[in-house]
């Protein structure tokens, strides 16, 4: 079965700083390509989309250069200011320099702000509206607390792609399903939404997690928005803080071991591939 890593990141301390990987050891390095290439050799992993870490102008033309010259990376989910007034001329910008042909969508750092109020701001709907028209996906990078938010951003743009990640962040460590997975079956309700099977393994126990631990999570997921609307993404490095890349691939095959070969397809490239419009 060919595999799509539709979720994973690459950055260079030397060309910028990651603050957010202070008093994280196991990230507080530089990852790079030729880090990964080797991993998903192994692991059977044909291609991948490249997903930004910080809201830096530079980073994603970065990514999308480097795009141009890798066999492996198949897609780049960029950032700009998506509610900035002269959004449609940023993206203009980032689609016509090197690579832009490899950019399948944006994500913003929703995560970080103290609600989800931004995700159904006039400004920001207008800049989702003008996504969709381009062709492009909009990742939900938030957490589960901001999934209602999410359901009312993707009920308002309809014509828009939305790609949840990460499940949403649900308190896995801490065994609590609700509201999140009532929240998750909101926001599954509208099919222009789809989830990204990635992230489970750092909001679990670090260094206890078990498949069994994740399950009820992946069930939630699975049952609300169908295989066909769910993609496989490891979260590299950032999952090297619980597993290393074959272990966070191996638990997604065995979440998903019950599905027919068809629907499993689907998880692992077919969902990929649709929502990011991926030759």
């Amino acid at each position: 079965m060919r595999i799509i890593d539709a979720h994973h990141h690459l950055w260079d301390l030397g060309v910028r700083d990651q603050a957010w990987t202070v008093g994280l050891p196991a990230l507080r390095r530089s990852f790079h390509l030729a880090d990964l290439e080797p991993l998903v050799a192994a692991a059977g992993v044909a291609a991948t989309v490249l997903v930004q870490t910080i809201h830096a102008a530079e980073e994603t033309p970065e990514m999308l250069a480097l795009a141009e010259t890798s066999d492996l990376i198949a897609g780049v989910v960029g950032w700009t200011d998506i509610a900035a007034p002269d959004f449609a001329d940023r993206l203009a910008a980032l689609r016509a320099g090197p690579g832009g042909r490899w950019l399948v969508g944006l994500r913003h750092q929703v995560q970080d702000l103290p609600d989800g109020g931004w995700l159904t701001a006039p400004a920001t709907l207008r800049g989702l509206r003008h996504l969709a028209a381009a062709g492009l996906a909009f990742d939900l990078i938030v957490r589960a607390d901001q999934l209602p938010a999410c359901a009312a951003a993707a009920r308002a743009v309809p014509e828009l792609r939305f790609v949840l990640d990460h499940l949403g962040k649900p308190a896995i460590a801490a065994g609590e399903l609700s509201p999140w997975a009532d929240d998750v079956r909101t926001l599954a309700a509208s099919p222009n939404v789809a989830c990204k099977l990635s992230g489970m393994v750092t909001e679990a126990d670090l260094d206890r997690w078990t498949v069994a631990e994740l399950r009820p999570y992946a069930d939630v997921v699975l049952e609300a928005f169908g295989p066909e609307r769910v993609m496989f993404g490891s979260d590299w490095p950032v999952s090297n803080l619980a597993a290393d890349y074959a272990r966070v691939l191996e638990a997604a095959r065995e979440l998903t071991a019950h599905f027919t070969a068809s629907e499993r397809q689907s998880i692992f490239e077919g969902t990929a591939t649709g929502v990011y419009d991926i030759q």
